[in-house]
């Protein structure tokens, strides 16, 4: 059968798309799962920080979105197609599982901590990996971070003192 062409056709070569694209994934995964889990424990927050951490974890959720459709329309770009299907996210992401009943707020800021940490810590891995596979991506990868660096600071500071 002969290999069909391609649509796209990326602006770095085959190696440097390789491991950028697979930078990529991973950050997408991440991202992905990071909304859906911080709106999970959105939906099931608790105790007498409700209204503040409810609020906040919308704020975690807008930002991881509009950075998995960013890092997903960069990966198109070099040619290689974006991969978030459900099984995907669940089979390869760094992020850990919320519990799915209700959430007191100090367990929900836990949870946020630690899976930013988680994230943070693949997006790091991916800014040093594109260092000489593709500056663009890294400088979307830079953006996302120094982003999810931030929230986790916000999110930290809630458990100052406890």
């Amino acid at each position: 059968m002969a290999k069909k062409a391609e649509p796209i056709t990326p602006q770095v070569d085959a190696k440097e798309r390789d491991i950028t694209c697979r930078v990529l994934q991973h950050a997408l995964v991440d991202l992905v799962h990071l909304h859906l889990a911080a709106k999970q424990v959105h939906w099931n927050v608790i105790g007498t920080q409700f209204r503040t951490v409810h609020l906040q974890l919308d704020e975690l959720v807008a930002s991881a979105r509009e950075f998995a459709d960013q890092v997903a329309e960069r990966s198109a770009t070099l040619g290689v197609p974006a991969d978030g299907r459900p099984h995907t996210v669940a089979d390869t992401s760094d992020v850990p599982e919320p519990d799915e009943d209700w959430l007191r707020d100090v367990d929900v800021i836990e949870y946020v901590v630690s899976a930013l940490e988680r994230v943070i810590r693949r997006l790091r891995a991916g800014v040093d990996e594109t260092d000489k596979s593709d500056l663009v991506t890294q400088d979307l990868l830079l953006q996302a971070t120094a982003a999810l660096e931030k929230a986790h600071w916000m999110w930290q500071a809630q458990l100052a003192g406890r």
